[in-house]
């Protein structure tokens, strides 16, 4: 069975409250106590900012500040790794190029693995029937 939250003890809006009762100009709480009124939460940097706030003031209990504090050690911490080095569009096969290379070694003028070798420079992809071509011409050659 789960178990709910009880609704009456709510101990974000409570320090929210008393900020806004101690510090009526803040324009930091005030948008604070909106965002937690319109989505019902409050993010873990928006948390800390609160608390860091609120240590400042006198009137807020310290238990609603420890329980704050555990809130905030509950939620877990997002980081921001560093994208991945972007990868080349195409990369090319080496094991179609060592073909190539050895096909026009013995024959330079084949025009039909001339026509590979200039795909295969201009990094286009080589269809499989291109590919098994290519490998038949090898095969022949040795």
């Amino acid at each position: 069975m789960i178990q709910k939250k009880k609704v009456d003890v709510d101990v974000i809006k409570d320090v929210l409250d008393a900020m806004l009762v101690a510090r009526p100009d803040s324009t930091f709480v005030k948008s604070l106590a909106f965002q937690y009124e319109e989505r019902g939460g409050l993010s873990k940097k928006q948390l800390e900012g609160l608390y860091q706030k609120a240590l400042k003031v006198e009137g807020i209990p310290e238990n609603k500040l420890a329980t704050l504090e555990a809130v905030i050690r509950k939620k877990p911490t997002k980081y921001k790794s560093a994208p991945p080095p972007p990868k080349p569009f195409y990369q090319k096969d080496e094991r179609v190029g060592q073909m190539i290379d050895a096909i026009l070694a013995k024959y330079p003028q084949h025009k039909r693995v001339l026509f590979f070798l200039n795909k295969y420079n201009n990094n286009e992809t080589l269809a499989p029937g291109e590919v098994t071509e290519l490998e038949k011409f090898h095969r022949l050659l040795k």
